[in-house]
């Protein structure tokens, strides 16, 4: 049986967490997405709400490639994905690049924390779709230096993931039928027990 998208959307709700942040609970990563175009003013509030992110020394690496439907910045993103993840993606209407800058631009000296501020600020952008009902999917499946050949990235850039945006779809769109049993999967999470600890392997007492 295939559940509609409003039916896949509440499934793929994370448990009631008290104090968590809905657009935390109920972000996840469709593959199906619907026709329906995502707006400028809302492109733009999406890379705003990145613009503020934290990173070290306040060096902002972040840059972002973005290629909208019908454009050949989208179609080169699009032709550096994996077969797997080109099933898909080409049903988003938008598809994004992250890159992040890995030397300092006062001191020339390496960051070492650029993927990880490039990866806060990817997460600002996901938070502000999911606020704004729109959805995420965040993709390593693709070719790094086909990507870098296509769209002229310099080399001191390193690339972080591929972002597919747009609005949910119906799972009945997706024509691999693994994938749309996916789609209709309930989410899963290791416990906080194997994730936080207060020494190494031994679970944290947070109460």
């Amino acid at each position: 049986m295939t559940l509609s998208a409003k039916e896949v959307h509440e499934l793929k709700h994370a448990p009631v967490a008290e104090g968590v942040l809905p657009a935390i609970r109920e972000r996840w990563s469709p593959r199906a997405f619907a026709e329906r175009e995502v707006t400028a003013a809302d492109l733009e509030k999406l890379f705003e709400a990145a613009r503020w992110a934290p990173s070290s020394s306040n060096e902002q690496p972040w840059r972002f490639v973005v290629g909208l439907r019908g454009t050949e910045t989208y179609k080169k993103i699009f032709s550096t994905l994996v077969g797997f993840n080109q099933e898909w993606a080409g049903a988003a209407p938008v598809l994004i690049l992250g890159v992040a800058h890995t030397k300092f631009a006062r001191s020339g000296a390496v960051n070492g924390y650029a993927l990880y501020d490039l990866g806060a600020a990817a997460f600002s952008l996901v938070l502000q779709a999911r606020a704004l009902e729109l959805s995420v999917h965040q993709m390593g499946g693709f070719d790094h230096e086909a990507a870098r050949k296509a769209l002229g990235i310099p080399e001191e850039y390193a690339l972080g993931a591929v972002l597919a945006l747009g609005y949910q779809g119906e799972p009945a769109g997706i024509a691999n039928e693994q994938l749309r049993a996916r789609e209709m999967a309930p989410r899963e999470r290791k416990p906080l027990s194997e994730l936080v600890f207060s020494a190494w392997g031994e679970p944290a007492r947070l109460g």
